[in-house]
């Protein structure tokens, strides 16, 4: 028999995998598990943009032998985007309805490891053995800053982080001196952020009331500061703005209950004017002031009378009286 006659054996094909942008694939996969809708409470906006997910993932730069941490996984969709290109995923999610739609999704990925647990409750540096992870997560808006500080603190730290969160934030996170606030300072301190670009409300669903935002930040190799500067700049900074509208050193005299000639020999020493405002110093301006402060430490005043009063409620030594008088 000629071989043409034959029938041609095709290969079979995988299902395609769902498209978890799409609103109405979506939808179904939620109501397929019971669920009507997300969970609002921890702040879950689900993206359905597909367009706006290969942006966040394309900014991570993933490479087969990247790890890569993911907070807030949902439905995982953007969990998926990194199982594609990461050599291996690990996605932390707290909300216990939605974690059977997201072992459905990841599946197929055996390179991806989900962790049923608040990121607060997690070792990071025993995630990935202390090997270099990069961090890609769309944010929940309501504990944004806390899960940046989470991270940014974490031993290692990530070597890139790629981020959604409100744009409002986003703004904040990259303020320059005049705008500086202190979520911006505290981002700064470990790396340098930049906003990839910004993201419609269209973009999610639910849509949320306000815009978003991608922002990556490089993280520095090294830090400024050792812990102890560390924790006495944050310590600075938060006296400093307390008293936004106020110049710098009644701030932190106040703030800090300093006394005034002090926080002035730091200003002096730092080459910052009195007159000057939190939000107007720049982040070499802040590490100039923490040295300045760790060569001359705090010194309350409370501390200072708590001395003054043990020395005048120290009993007086009696004069010996010289033997055979």
């Amino acid at each position: 028999m000629d071989d043409a006659s034959e029938p041609l054996a095709l290969a079979p094909t995988a299902p395609a995998e769902p498209d978890l942008t799409d609103i109405g694939t979506l939808r179904a996969l939620l109501r397929r598990h019971g669920l009507a809708h997300t969970n609002k409470g921890l702040g879950q906006h689900l993206l359905i943009s597909r367009k706006t997910l290969l942006d966040v993932v394309d900014a991570a730069e993933l490479t087969p032998h990247d790890n890569a941490l993911e907070v807030g996984a949902g439905p995982g969709a953007l969990t998926v985007e990194l199982a594609r290109r990461a050599g291996r995923v690990v996605a932390i999610e707290m909300d216990r309805d939605i974690l059977p739609v997201l072992a459905e999704t990841t599946a197929p990925y055996p390179n991806v490891e989900v962790i049923p647990r608040d990121l607060l409750r997690v070792d990071l540096g025993a995630v990935f053995d202390g090997a270099p992870y990069k961090f890609v997560a769309n944010l929940p808006y309501y504990i944004t800053a806390l899960i940046l500080r989470r991270i940014l603190e974490a031993r290692p730290r990530p070597t890139l982080m790629v981020v959604m969160t409100q744009r409002e934030v986003a703004e904040r996170m990259v303020a320059a001196p005049g705008e500086l606030n202190l979520l911006g300072l505290s981002v700064q301190f470990y790396g340098q952020p930049r906003i990839i670009e910004l993201v419609p409300a269209s973009a999610f669903y639910p849509p949320p009331k306000v815009e978003s935002a991608i922002v990556r930040i490089d993280t520095f190799p090294e830090l400024p500061l050792d812990d102890t500067g560390r924790d006495l700049l944050f310590r600075l900074a938060h006296a400093a703005f307390g008293g936004k509208r106020k110049q710098i050193h009644n701030s932190l005299a106040q703030n800090l209950r300093l006394a005034p000639e002090q926080v002035e020999r730091w200003l002096a020493a730092s080459d910052i004017g009195v007159e000057r405002r939190a939000q107007s110093l720049s982040l070499a301006d802040w590490l100039r002031l923490t040295r300045a402060a760790l060569a001359d430490p705090p010194q309350p005043i409370a501390k200072i009378g708590e001395r003054l009063r043990t020395r005048r409620e120290q009993p007086q030594r009696q004069p010996q009286t010289p033997r055979g008088e």
